[in-house]
């Protein structure tokens, strides 16, 4: 799978690049069945340069599949505890759709 990292309102620093590739990797199991055209999008940072109080960091993950985009957003006080959040929500629909996708290709075929 292919990832574009952005980082907004944050450095985007070598730990955090890895981190991400790290999470978006471990989606590679769920997405092989959909082949090489499958792309995901990171989007990093924090809610807001003033924000004192309440969730500020922010993750937010797009995960192109034929037919479908998966698009899922986390915020947390730490900003990997966000990342991983959005990692398993997006596995979550991942896993949901695939279950659909076969589906539908077995119905055709009876």
């Amino acid at each position: 799978m292919q990832v574009d990292i952005k980082a907004t309102n944050l450095e985007l620093t070598d730990a955090i690049r890895a981190y991400v590739q790290e999470k978006m990797d471990s989606l590679d199991p769920k997405t092989d069945r959909f082949g090489e055209v499958v792309r995901a999008e990171v989007e990093v940072g924090k809610t807001t340069q003033h924000h004192k109080s309440g969730p500020v960091f922010r993750a937010e993950v797009h995960v192109r599949l034929p037919g479908r985009v998966v698009y899922v957003q986390a915020t947390d006080y730490d900003l990997y505890t966000a990342i991983g959040d959005a990692k398993k929500l997006a596995e979550q629909q991942i896993v949901q759709y695939k279950d659909e996708f076969e589906s539908r290709k077995k119905g055709r075929k009876s």
